[in-house]
């Protein structure tokens, strides 16, 4: 055997180990890229990472996620908030589940960076009560949010009013309480009436009671004023009254005898 194959029969081994690690590479992300507790794989039909903290006892959402997260799982958690811009700087996330979580509302920027690529948002099974009118507003994804202990009111009528498959969301929205008595407990479909207008007509009502009530104890005030003061004039005059006459002088009736 020559030199020439030696070396040639050592490199091939070598070649494919260095084959080997760098698909390794590839495939699995350090584990300084993925968050604590989460599984981070790399996806190559998605050109990005798959990354999946589902059942992890997480309290928040983790901090630093990769930024090529393409699908992202946090079901099954204890998450109780999503602020403003957790997600920004995510710009290939597709799909977000947060299911089963403890959600309890969602901000104006709950979803800021990521509206242009989320395909799927799954919010379902949380404790989600109110949102804010915009938080949807800019999503062009599908949003799941059946089995949430809804409040439905003017915030989450324009909420709805907002998504892009706003019909198929209000389908699962099925209204806790409501501003609307006998809305309570039916789906939010059965809502056929103007939550903001009636919100407006309800703060008018009141701003109207308070104005009543105000102009009633000024007339109030006026007639104690003219009564109080009727009575000292009263007063006033029965003691004038009860003075005694002035007597008259004896020049006053010595002159009035002469005139005579």
């Amino acid at each position: 055997m020559t030199l020439l194959d030696l070396w040639l029969s050592r490199s091939i081994p070598m070649c494919l180990l260095l084959q080997s690690l760098v698909l390794m590479a590839l495939c699995f992300p350090s584990a300084s890229m993925c968050p604590k507790g989460c599984i981070c794989l790399r996806d190559p039909h998605l050109h990005g990472l798959n990354v999946t903290c589902s059942q992890s006892r997480l309290k928040e959402i983790p901090p630093s996620l990769p930024v090529d997260t393409v699908l992202l799982r946090l079901d099954h958690n204890q998450i109780g908030a999503v602020p403003d811009q957790a997600f920004h700087g995510l710009r290939l996330l597709r799909e977000l589940n947060l299911s089963y979580n403890a959600v309890e509302t969602l901000g104006e920027g709950a979803f800021s960076g990521i509206e242009a690529t989320l395909q799927v948002l799954d919010l379902s099974h949380n404790r989600i009560t109110s949102v804010h009118k915009d938080a949807f507003a800019r999503l062009k994804a599908r949003v799941i949010v059946d089995d949430n202990p809804w409040h439905c009111d003017c915030a989450l009528q324009q909420a709805i009013g907002g998504m892009a498959h706003n019909h198929e969301a209000a389908a699962r929205v099925l209204c806790r309480s409501s501003e609307l008595r006998d809305q309570e407990g039916r789906p939010f479909l059965a809502v056929d009436t103007d939550l903001c207008n009636l919100a407006k007509r309800t703060t008018d009502y009141a701003m109207l009671v308070t104005m009543f009530g105000w102009f009633a104890m000024v007339i109030s005030y006026v007639v104690y004023y003219v009564r109080q003061n009727q009575e000292d004039a009263r007063r006033h005059l029965e003691y004038l009254k009860s003075l005694p006459s002035k007597p008259k002088k004896p020049d006053e009736a010595d002159d009035i005898s002469t005139v005579v």
